[in-house]
């Protein structure tokens, strides 16, 4: 695989500092700049209107906020994704070596990287279906909870635009905070929580606020959660629909014999050893699956991306496929259980390396990734109205820590955002 042959020139010593937590085939590089940077100021790619709060329903109007890892756009943009996500302590801790460590790395990975993407098209379609997905939801929102109605749309990117800086800035650009107070729910779009990316958005989203908003003594931007969500009946649904079209297209004879291979992005196991969720909550999305699927198939959990020298969660899914083709076991579909829409681990690590170089194209299947499927798109908004009719921060789990967490800035986040006073009124 790419990424298991990354970060091989370094010194033993820079090697053995290299504990990353999970990350996308793209993660090779850091850039942590000495000087504050200036505030973003691109433009989305969709405008949002802006909004008052003067609000069409009687408790908005609400901002939905999109929170993802994100991806370059263009191959021009590589550079800097990467940079980003090696800065990241919560995703790659480097400890105090990051400042080294990240720079080798990034002038190493850049061009390879770059060729990557420009392989599946060009850049990542991660934006565009997050922006779609977004958008639809809110206009199923407004029909289905017009109380809280107008839904805006809004996507902040842990490592690529629109990053959260950004968003925070469109946000009082259309009439959230700076005084004028509104709500804002931040919904994650990793259905199975872990602190490497949930976690790590929500970090990033705490420190913009605090801040942005940090000092205001009255209209801040009330926040809630959406924070995991890894059995949700739509989101099982929406998976199992599309494993179900993908069986039909071996003949019927073969059907009930194809594996199905469920693969989400791996943890070191430094960070599962610490008490990471993550894995608990991959698996119990593919029981539910399997469940609804009434468990038709055979079926595997395996784990892709491991990067780096040190242990990962395994097995992994390009080994995982050799070794089931060696046994005799040719017809497998691979399912991308831990994503919502495609990017470079579904387009370039699944399609090109672990299924073009398996040698049996033909009977290694992947399926399609939820991307505009209406199903998950209404699922989404029926998740989201559950969320603004509970009247929660957000779930229980949220405040509690990893029982080896020794993350002060982890701690401050949870604290606030599982604030009582973050519940929005019924």
């Amino acid at each position: 695989m790419t990424v298991q042959h990354s970060i091989v020139q370094l010194s033993r010593k820079a090697a053995r500092a290299v504990a990353p937590g999970s990350a996308s085939p793209a993660l090779q590089s850091i850039w942590i700049p000495k000087t504050k940077a200036p505030p973003q100021t691109r433009s989305f790619a969709t405008p949002v209107p802006p909004v008052t709060q003067n609000a069409v329903g009687s408790k908005g109007p609400t901002a939905m906020v999109f929170l993802n890892m994100g991806g370059p756009s263009t191959t021009n943009e590589v550079g800097d994704f990467l940079s980003r996500l090696f800065a990241d302590g919560d995703l790659i801790p480097l400890g105090r070596l990051q400042n080294y460590i990240g720079p080798l790395i990034s002038s190493q990975r850049t061009p390879k990287i770059q060729k990557q993407y420009a392989a599946i098209g060009g850049g990542s379609p991660i934006r565009k279906w997050s922006e779609y997905q977004n958008q639809e939801m809110c206009k199923l929102l407004d029909k289905i909870s017009p109380e809280t109605a107008p839904h805006k749309p809004y996507v902040a990117f842990r490592y690529a635009d629109p990053l959260t800086e950004e968003m925070y800035h469109k946000l009082f650009a259309d009439g959230f905070g700076n005084g004028k107070g509104g709500r804002a729910v931040a919904f994650t779009q990793y259905p199975q929580y872990s602190c490497s990316t949930t976690g790590s958005s929500l970090n990033e989203l705490w420190k913009w606020r605090q801040r942005l908003e940090g000092k205001a003594e009255s209209g801040a931007i009330q926040w809630s959660v959406i924070d995991r969500w890894p059995v949700h009946s739509g989101l099982v649904e929406a998976f199992a629909s599309n494993i179900e079209k993908s069986l039909a297209e071996y003949p019927k004879d073969r059907r009930k014999d194809v594996v199905l291979m469920f693969s989400a992005h791996s943890l070191p196991m430094s960070v599962v050893n610490r008490g990471d969720p993550y894995p608990a909550e991959v698996a119990a999305t593919v029981y539910a699956v399997m469940q609804r699927l009434k468990f038709s198939n055979r079926y595997r959990l395996c784990w892709q991306s491991q990067v780096g020298p040190r242990p990962w969660l395994g097995p992994q899914t390009q080994s995982s496929v050799e070794e089931y083709i060696r046994k005799g076991h040719r017809d497998l579909v691979l399912i991308p259980i831990a994503f919502t829409s495609d990017h470079i681990e579904t387009l370039y690590e699944l399609d090109r390396e672990v299924i073009g170089e398996s040698g049996h194209s033909d009977t290694v299947k992947r399926v399609e990734s939820l991307n505009g499927n209406p199903i998950f798109i209404e699922a989404l908004a029926n998740l989201a109205k559950s969320h603004l009719d509970a009247g929660i921060a957000c779930s229980p789990q949220l405040g509690l820590r990893c029982p080896g967490c020794s993350s002060e800035r982890c701690a401050e986040s949870k604290r606030f955002f599982a604030a009582p006073e973050n519940a929005f009124a019924r």
